[in-house]
């Protein structure tokens, strides 16, 4: 059973995207990704696993632009598994669909990659035991080497029916345009600790996890934000144990220098964040 994001640590719970195509976005989410509406209205669908979480939800603001390159905002939110087989059964599922996806594995994970027709990566994947996992100096052991997707293949024969309730939120990855100021808010204020070095990145958790939320120049060093209503990142939620850890976190934030105006905040890279227990 996956600890990593329940109590008593702090976790990331559901990401919300800006999408230029609403009725495309969705067609995308529910047959590809294989989510399911829990609720719509004209300008935003809200997708679940269990017919109860909101996992992601889409948002077509007016005036929309597309996805613009090298700024800062979303690399990829990563949608957790429950078990192998459930990895495999996705695997055959993209392999039917011919939809074009990437793959590694990552020592901690076994992972797939795609992109959703606005660009905005998405990362779907399953843990390895934690028990598997190697640990140096309070650093975990990760790498990007590639996928065995004939074994993960053979974890499963039965259809992809959508994914299974137990799907979660594992982890956001994000284009920040510094590396020292996003590490001081995630670490200093928001209470995560560093627990993997990329080049150029920075990969954070709580509780031992091997990431809640990672962190990356690779738009370079300095990326702007883009402009308020073009597709990408609209916001993610930070879920924290209870209202003593919010507050806490709070007053660390406004530290470091950070507005949060009713439990909503910005990183230094302008990734708004809403603060949830």
């Amino acid at each position: 059973m996956n600890h990593f994001h329940e109590k008593p640590h702090t976790f990331v719970g559901e990401v919300s995207i800006r999408v230029t195509d609403l009725d495309r976005s969705i067609t995308f989410y529910t047959q590809i990704i294989g989510l399911k509406v829990l609720s719509q209205s004209e300008e935003q669908a809200v997708l679940t696993a269990n017919g109860q979480t909101a996992l992601v939800t889409l948002e077509q603001p007016e005036g929309v632009t597309p996805k613009a390159g090298r700024t800062s905002g979303l690399y990829h939110f990563a949608i957790l598994l429950p078990e192998r087989k459930d990895l495999a059964q996705f695997l055959r599922h993209l392999l039917q669909t011919g939809y074009r996806f990437g793959a590694a594995d990552h020592y901690v994970s076994e992972a797939i990659y795609l992109d959703d027709p606005d660009g905005n990566g998405i990362e779907v994947y399953r843990d390895r035991p934690a028990s598997e996992w190697t640990w140096n100096d309070g650093l975990v052991d990760m790498a990007t080497v590639q996928l065995d997707g004939d074994s993960i293949l053979a974890e499963s024969e039965e259809a992809f029916t959508g994914l299974p309730a137990g799907t979660i939120m594992g982890h956001i990855h994000l284009h920040v345009s510094n590396i020292p100021d996003a590490e001081r808010f995630y670490t200093e204020g928001l209470g995560f600790e560093i627990v993997s070095h990329y080049p150029q990145a920075i990969f954070t958790s709580t509780g031992r996890y091997h990431h809640h939320i990672a962190l990356n120049t690779w738009q370079g060093v300095g990326a702007p934000l883009p402009a308020k209503n073009s597709a990408g990142l609209n916001w993610y939620t930070i879920v924290f144990p209870n209202e003593e850890a919010r507050e806490e976190a709070v007053a660390r934030l406004q530290n470091t220098g950070a507005n949060v105006d009713q439990y909503v905040t910005e990183d230094p890279a302008g990734n708004r964040i809403r603060l949830l227990v």
